[in-house]
């Protein structure tokens, strides 16, 4: 069985390893940046002083990434959880283990992302500023739900995870893996500001929270078992299902929106679901 294998011992090894001091730093970020806008606003409005810091930061940003769009669109996309959970959905077959920090995790970022969004109200930029007056590809993301980032949360969430599923042992590779996964993360995030969708901050918040999602995703799996069944094979008839679904959502944005990202979704997504109906038919 895989859950015997190497790979998914290393996992689980690395993932009991990882210690809730490891939270301190990003919360104190956290607190920081809203000590501070509370501090800047004085008892005015919050979010005129969110905006106005960083306005200026959000046009540079947009005008220089949006240059690239075709690539700002597909980069974007990998903060949708249905395409890179997609991306990833081998790991149900190869190391559960990953999956089950995977899910609790986004679990968690729903309900903590939509929460914050609904406390703190901020406009996107489409909200506030014409149109014009900035690059906004794809469609047009409007309303008051800026911050947090809730694709830079599900990108950290996403990017953590791995991080520490596959954590090497010397001190130098882990220095290079972290510093590599970070870069990978933030320039996907940092799509959301290309695309028009999110303020600056609204990205940085965002993949810190994601961040503290996924460590205490993965300290609530080594506590509570309650995603273990994921290893059972008898259980892969829900996944087949549940992926099958997803192929035929991805297939329908392809139709709708030609993107290279949704055909290495939707690849992975069919080695996955060959490699789960083989293994199922066999041992039945």
């Amino acid at each position: 069985m895989f859950s015997s294998s190497k790979l998914e011992s290393k996992m689980r090894v690395n993932f009991i390893n990882i210690k809730l001091w490891y939270l301190i730093t990003p919360l104190f970020l956290l607190l920081f940046i809203l000590f501070y806008f509370i501090f800047i606003s004085k008892g005015d409005n919050f979010n005129d002083a969110y905006i106005n810091l960083q306005k200026d930061l959000f046009f540079y940003l947009n005008s220089v990434l949006s240059k690239y769009s075709s690539l700002q669109f597909n980069l974007t996309q990998l903060g949708d959880v249905l395409i890179s959970f997609s991306l990833l959905s081998v790991f149900i077959f190869y190391t559960p283990k990953l999956w089950e920090a995977l899910l609790t995790s986004a679990i968690l970022s729903l309900i903590v992302s939509s929460t914050l969004k609904e406390i703190f109200s901020v406009p996107r930029p489409a909200t506030i500023f014409n149109h014009d007056s900035f690059t906004i590809i794809g469609r047009v993301c409007s309303g008051y739900a800026s911050l947090p980032s809730g694709h830079s949360i599900a990108t950290f969430v996403v990017i953590t995870v791995l991080l520490f599923a596959f954590m090497p042992k010397k001190k130098m590779n882990k220095i290079f893996l972290s510093f590599f996964m970070l870069l990978i993360g933030l320039v996907v995030a940092f799509s959301r500001v290309g695309v028009g969708a999110h303020f600056p901050l609204d990205v940085i918040i965002g993949s810190t929270i994601g961040y503290i999602i996924a460590i205490i995703g993965i300290l609530i799996n080594n506590k509570i078992k309650w995603l273990s069944w994921i290893e059972n094979k008898k259980y892969y008839p829900i996944f087949i299902v549940l992926l099958t679904i997803c192929a035929w959502v991805i297939i329908t944005k392809i139709i709708n929106t030609n993107l290279l990202i949704f055909y290495f979704s939707l690849v992975t997504l069919m080695i996955t679901l060959y490699l789960l109906i083989n293994s199922y038919v066999k041992k039945n």
